[in-house]
Order: structure tokens, then sequence, then C-alpha cells
């Protein structure tokens, strides 16, 4: 069966993670992605380390089923070819600074006037409007921003930032999302669209409860660990040889939890029977929790909580996450060789249609791979395509 999107081309101007990672499930899903990058060195993440033969893996788990163009959008011949890569696309993806690609003559108003079924997808740091429309933002920016890091770590300690790129990744989800959509309308009706997506946006969004918490109550949530604000127990504690995770999020769940670990007692104590008791009582709860779990293993504590069916569960590294069998049972590391890395190997996307599977048929590119090859799509001779690199536009 096709692809779900075979035959949609995507034009992807942007860089680092957001940008690309939503190009990339673009790719994943059958489109034709073609990545331009400026000529010296390319998208910045190839440079970062640590590199695997040569290749950053920064820039890897971002850039598969891509083809890599390089273009100096300095030079007038590399701005045409941009627009005309632009006209050609049904997705064109940027991510510069904002006013950057109407100057370079990549905005959508100008594109849009030779394409009017183009979706045009604008990502940035805080929005296309407002005060802050100008200012750059990274992930670590808008950590701090979007309130993720106020609510982040260990009471009276100071600022951590979350270990994961989560602001570019749910921006690129969200991305991808809304470009989906925007393609569905055009189906519908003909038409393209602008849509915009943005890293502090999405963390608003998802703020979710604690927003709602805090315009409900006046009172601005603060770091908790590893707790939640409106459950208990639902933390790390820490057993005889280690750290475990328990998620009681419901009443039913705490009595299935008092009767594994042997607390009958305490399934009807007044100060523990609902949700919000065991919240409201939450200091000695925990305080007696960890009293309790100081006296098996993880595996000990795990095994008993789990068998009465109440989640929980260890506090996996990396390593153990990319060699777990549940991982490996979902295939959700997946296989992909590169000329440099014959054993590459990189997570996949986080869904699965079932009658249209991602299919992985091209490895992060190197840079500038496909330049000639792209540009002989476009009907660039090889005399041109020698006179566009000696001019300094490839």
């Amino acid at each position: 069966m096709a692809s779900a999107l075979e035959g949609i081309r995507v034009l992807d101007l942007s860089r680092t993670f957001a940008g690309p990672f939503c190009a990339m499930l673009l790719g994943d899903m059958g489109a034709d992605v073609v990545k331009l990058e400026e000529p010296e060195q390319g998208d910045e993440t190839r440079s970062w380390p640590p590199f695997w033969n040569g290749q950053s893996v920064n820039f890897l788990p971002f850039n598969r089923n891509k083809r890599s163009i390089t273009l100096n959008l300095k030079s007038p011949e590399g701005r045409a070819i941009a627009a005309r890569l632009a006209e050609r696309s049904d997705v064109v993806i940027e991510s510069f600074r904002t006013g950057a690609a109407e100057r370079l003559g990549l905005g959508y108003e100008e594109l849009r006037q030779r394409s009017p079924q183009l979706v045009y997808l604008s990502i940035s740091g805080y929005g296309r409007t407002g005060p802050m429309a100008h200012r750059p933002g990274y992930d670590l920016m808008v950590q701090g921003a979007g309130g993720l890091i106020s609510v982040t770590g260990e009471p009276g300690r100071p600022p951590v930032r979350v270990g994961y790129s989560v602001v570019d990744i749910f921006c690129g989800m969200a991305a991808y999302g809304a470009v989906l959509t925007a393609l569905y309308h055009r189906e519908r009706t003909g038409q393209g669209q602008y849509v915009e997506a943005s890293l502090l946006d999405g963390q608003v969004t998802t703020s979710s409860y604690h927003a709602v918490s805090y315009l409900a109550t006046g009172k601005a949530p603060g770091p908790m660990g590893s707790g939640h604000p409106s459950v208990c127990p639902y933390q790390a504690f820490q057993a005889k040889d280690g750290w475990f995770i328990l998620g009681v999020a419901n009443d039913n769940l705490w009595r299935r939890f008092c009767a594994a670990v042997k607390l009958d007692h305490l399934v009807d104590d007044p100060r523990y029977r609902a949700t919000a008791d065991r919240v409201a009582h939450r200091e000695e709860l925990i305080g007696f929790l960890n009293e309790l779990f100081r006296h098996k293993t993880v595996k000990e504590w795990t095994d008993l909580i789990a068998g009465a069916d109440v989640p929980c569960g260890p506090i996996n590294t990396v390593a153990q996450v990319v060699n777990d069998p549940q991982i490996r049972a979902r295939e959700a590391i997946v296989s992909l060789p590169h000329p440099d890395i014959p054993d590459l190997r990189m997570p996949g996307p986080p869904f699965r249609p079932h009658a249209t599977p991602a299919t992985y048929r091209r490895y992060p590119p190197r840079h500038g791979e496909h330049t000639e090859e792209v540009l002989r799509e476009l009907g660039y001779t090889p005399d041109d395509v020698e006179m566009l690199k000696q001019e300094g536009a490839i």
C-alpha cells in the first residue's frame, strides 16, 4: 500500500530540532522532503558533539527520510532556486528569525502568489506577533519562559532543565498535526494556508492543569521533585537497592495498593481514604511509605505492587530503555544503515498508522549530498550546476 503522504513534496528550510523533527515525520509518512542547508556548515546541529563516525548524534535523529541540498541564500541565484523549490512544493517549513523569510523573498505572501495551494509552516521561539516576536528562542530559553523549569526539580534547589528537548519535540509534533490539518483543509477546498507553531505556545498548552490550577486558586505551582500536585502517592520512592516509581492515581488503586503491601488498616483511614485526603496529608503519608520501602529491593516491591495491578516500575537509564524487551517488541528503535554508520539505529516516530506505517527510505543525508540530484529535477544541466558552484550559489 502507498504511504499516506506519498506524492507530497516538502521543502524544509528549518534547522536545529523542532522544524526538522516535523519535516522528518512527514518524510516517515511518505513525503519527499528536501532539506535546504547553507553551503559552509549546514544545519548547526551537524557540528554539535558527540559524533558517531563523524556524524553528529544531534543531527541524525531529526533528519532521516530527507535529501540535502546546499544553497547560499545570500546570492540571488540561491534565492531563485529556493523559490523554485518552494513553488513545486506542497509544504514549506521555515524557522528563520521573524522577518528574515520575507527579506529573502521566501515569505508566505510572496510564495502564495506563485502557489495558492501552498501550506506554509512558520516555526519560531515566541510566535510571529507580540513583544518577543523578534527574539531568538531555543528549547532551554522557552523551558524558562514557558514555566516548565519553575515546576521542575526539587523544592529549594537551583533551577533544573528537563533532560530531553521536550519543548522542541512537542512543538515539532504540534506542527506536524497542524500541517496535516492544513493539507486536509486543502483537500476539501483547494486552498493552502499559513500555519504557525511556536515553542512558547506549545509550553502554554502543556502547562494544562498547572495553568488552570493557578487561574482557579491564585497560587502558582512550584517544583515537587517526582511528585504530582493532584494525586498521592504518585512519585519516586527509594527501596533497599535503588529507586522506583509508584502511581496511585485513584481510590481503587489505593485500595489495591494497600492490600498488596499489607496496609489494609489505612484503606479507610479518613486521612487517606480519598484522593483529596491523601493530597492534604501528603507529607505524613510519604514519610510513612519512605520508611516502609527501605526494607525491600526495587524488584521485590515492583513485583509485589505490579502483581496487584497497580502502576509502578523502575527508573531506567537511556541505556536500559534502548535495550528493553518492550521497546524491542514495539520496534521503537529503528535501524537505518548509513554509509558512515552501517549499524545506525535511532528512535522511530511516536505513532503507528497500521494501514500506512512509517517507512525508512533514506538515511540522514550527508551535507549537500543531493544538491545536483535536486537541481537536475528542476531542469538544471551539468554546466548550469558548475556555473552555480563557481558563483557561490551552491
